[in-house]
């Protein structure tokens, strides 16, 4: 992996969301706080960059477990204002609207999508920025909802792999139990991102780190790692396949 300075890095995130937050003339941000470490890190940084009170965690499950509580220790550490939204009476009645029962991964993304317009309520109401919270592994695979949780203003983590999110979390100060439990998206009981992606984080940066940035060949890669290189081209494909998910929509030039 690339060598970082975590220091100089969470002082250019710092930079980047207080100079853009001016720029635009909002009062604010409102962020989506799940209890994980994308958020929580995103979180903290706000509150450095902007100071608590122009920072609004919205907490939002459809499920109520422990990523909940996490939820509310980071708002409560931090000293900003939180509200807790339960977004099951809304997802089930777009569920109610549909004519059939979407499956679990449908159901999820109606979740995201249900996040995305409270967070831009709530951003509209107060002149906030909505800021993400994606960070560069999950966006390079497409690990995210299209027009969900994908959807911000800016997103302070696009540039940092998970596991830099990680080192990054150490440095701020994130509580040690939301570094260390598996992430998830709260999609439904009992799924890990990483069960979903189909590869463990530390693997999947290495490998994106030499193909994306590096532009390595797929050979060398599976070399250097050690690994057979059906797993570089699993990652590949998952690069390839999302390629619609990080950009705006197309259409033909005439």
């Amino acid at each position: 992996m690339r060598m970082l300075d975590y220091g100089a890095a969470i002082e250019r995130v710092i930079d980047f969301i207080r100079e853009n937050v001016e720029n635009a003339g909002a009062e604010g941000v409102v962020i989506g706080i799940s209890g994980g470490i994308d958020s929580t890190t995103t979180t903290y940084l706000a509150v450095k960059a902007l100071g608590k009170e122009r920072v609004l965690g919205l907490i939002m499950p459809y499920y109520h477990n422990q990523d909940v509580e996490d939820a509310k220790l980071v708002c409560s550490s931090l000293g900003i204002e939180c509200k807790l939204i339960d977004i099951r009476p809304i997802v089930d009645s777009f569920v109610a609207q549909l004519g059939f029962q979407p499956d679990k991964r449908s159901l999820g993304n109606i979740m995201a999508r249900t996040r995305m317009v409270l967070l831009y309520a709530h951003a509209n109401a107060r002149n906030y920025l909505v800021l993400g919270t994606s960070n560069r592994s999950e966006f390079l695979t497409g690990y995210f909802t299209k027009w969900g949780d994908g959807a911000s203003d800016y997103a302070p983590l696009i540039n940092l792999y998970k596991t830099e999110v990680w080192e990054v979390a150490r440095l701020l100060g994130v509580p040690e139990r939301i570094i260390e439990k598996k992430p998830t998206a709260g999609l439904w009981e009992g799924q890990t991102d990483e069960d979903e992606l189909g590869i463990s984080y530390h693997l999947l940066d290495e490998i994106l780190w030499r193909l994306v940035d590096q532009k390595m060949e797929k050979e060398r890669i599976a070399e250097e790692l050690e690994i057979p290189i059906e797993r570089v081209e699993y990652v590949e494909n998952l690069v390839r396949r999302s390629e619609h998910k990080r950009r705006l929509p197309l259409g033909p030039a005439f």
